[in-house]
């Protein structure tokens, strides 16, 4: 037993929280889709919450020196990337940030890519801001998400792309892109004039022993093409609060950023979203080693069990929560496979259509949650599948 407890379920209903709401009117119901954990935030976020609280004025606030350093500081020990702190730009989310940049970077019409099956906001974000949308195939090779450098570069050139957005930790597929990879990438960046938005909000849960690298970390000239984002919010389970932050050195693109950011109103930030940031990053390293132990078993656990009991392929994430499943051994419909996880096995997934065509017959299992929890999240699966 550690110092942290991760075995009881917090009580998630009537909080208005968006993974639990189908739960709110049907009890029965298991959510293990949505990006956040069903553990308690760390204790000293918790405190600092009460603190706010004692307030009684909620203006508006600014970023702290305090908060810059420590942003600089879990960087600098965490990744091993040291930053002035010029670079930094704070806004509410990760996703807000890529349409920020797409916004700032592209005009309408000009090709923006991806690397597809991947979170669904991003593409989301390409098609509204009416740019065109550049799909690139991860392929899966030992169980594994590999990019096709020789499609990537074919597509970057054929469709004239402007802006690549990369996933790093990778959502769904928890790979964590080592540094020969992202050398490839910032190489065919550079070659091709293309720049880079390196979504890297799952940066502190690489697992397993592997080990993040920053894209802005792997070669001093990449720094000149490249935002990078982050945030303490996947991490800490503190998503509401609402805060990430922009890595931009080069200054004019962190200026067109923040010019565009201005445009939109996004530059202020909830003082709450300030606050937790900070405790978390002061305080929450002995909680972070404790929670990726916590996952790794849960992780473990679920390709043991579906590997015994079913035929569902499992891709072992080296990072992340959230496991990518493969349905396709069963001759099922996609409608029928989700009527069967959710109306049967009474659980709910993410489902992997929503990820890209590559999605077909695949859902994405969050197990951030008490093992007693995931335990019955998987026995009802495998129950429901074990008939097929």
């Amino acid at each position: 037993m550690g110092k942290y407890d991760f075995t009881t379920l917090p009580n998630r209903f009537g909080h208005h929280t968006y993974k639990w709401k189908e739960a709110e009117t049907d009890r029965q119901v298991l959510p293990a889709w949505i990006a956040d954990m069903d553990f308690e935030v760390l204790p000293e976020i918790r405190q600092t919450v009460h603190d706010y609280a004692e307030q009684l004025v909620y203006g508006y606030t600014y970023a702290s020196d305090g908060l810059i350093e420590a942003v600089q500081n879990w960087e600098e020990k965490h990744h091993s990337y040291r930053f002035e702190k010029d670079a930094l730009v704070f806004i509410e989310g990760v996703v807000p940030a890529i349409s920020t940049a797409i916004q700032a970077f592209t005009k309408e019409g000009q090709a923006v890519l991806i690397n597809t099956p991947v979170y669904p906001p991003f593409a989301r974000s390409i098609k509204l801001n009416n740019r065109r949308l550049i799909t690139n195939s991860l392929v899966e090779k030992d169980g594994l998400f590999e990019i096709d450098f020789d499609q990537l570069e074919k597509d970057f050139v054929e469709e004239d792309v402007k802006l690549y957005v990369l996933c790093n930790p990778h959502n769904p597929g928890g790979r964590v892109w080592e540094k020969e990879v992202l050398e490839k990438i910032g190489q065919l960046c550079q070659k091709h004039g293309v720049l880079l938005v390196s979504d890297e909000i799952h940066q502190d849960l690489a697992l397993f022993g592997n080990k993040h690298q920053s894209f802005n970390t792997v070669n001093e000239d990449f720094k000149e093409f490249s935002l990078v984002l982050s945030s303490a919010t996947k991490t800490f389970n503190i998503a509401g609060t609402k805060n990430s932050y922009a890595i931009i050195e080069n200054p004019k693109l962190r200026a067109a950023f923040q010019k565009r950011q201005l445009a939109n109103n996004q530059h202020e930030i909830s003082g709450l979203g300030y606050l937790a940031t900070e405790a978390a990053y002061r305080y929450g390293q002995d909680w972070l080693i404790e929670l990726r132990e916590v996952l790794e078993d849960h992780i473990n656990y679920v390709v043991d069990l579906f590997a015994k009991e079913t035929k569902i392929k499992v891709m072992k994430p080296q990072g992340t929560y959230l496991i990518w499943l493969d349905f396709s051994a069963y001759d099922l419909t996609e409608k029928g496979l989700q009527e069967l996880l959710k109306e049967e096995a009474k659980v709910i997934l993410n489902r992997g259509l929503d990820f890209g065509e590559e999605g077909a017959h695949h859902a994405r299992l969050n197990v951030a949650m008490p093992k007693s929890v995931l335990a019955e999240v998987c026995q009802r699966i495998v129950t429901c599948f074990s008939k097929l």
